[in-house]
């Protein structure tokens, strides 16, 4: 019963952390030291053409993006690789709402998920 209390515990700070922060980095959970999530920016937000996601501690050419509308479809991506570091997301022909863009390295195991608005 203890596990289940704590399980619950956790997938509701998760879910509030999305919410809240418009940010959960999953696997800096569970990982010590190097954390990967910190060092990731998205601008500007609200967006109206183009989304930038600058990744610090991740290399851009092995970050896997999905991107779902707030009720949760999946919405095609268009994006390119800046530089080692840096992404740019073409936004300007999606509907006005909210977006949530996910993150997924295999190199490190980072996940994270980042709320924008797009205008």
């Amino acid at each position: 019963m203890k596990a289940f209390k704590t399980s619950v515990l956790l997938s509701i700070f998760l879910i509030s952390g999305v919410m809240a922060f418009g940010q959960v980095g999953i696997a800096a959970l569970a990982t010590e030291g190097l954390n990967p999530g910190k060092g990731i920016s998205i601008y500007p937000n609200p967006a109206v053409e183009y989304l930038d996601i600058n990744l610090d501690q991740l290399n851009a050419n092995t970050v896997k993006i999905t991107l779902r509308n707030i009720i949760g479809n999946e919405v095609s991506v268009e994006s390119e690789v800046i530089d080692d570091h840096k992404i740019r997301v073409r936004v300007k022909d999606y509907a006005t709402g909210y977006y949530l863009l996910s993150l997924h390295d295999e190199e490190t195991k980072f996940k994270g998920t980042y709320k924008f608005l797009k205008r």
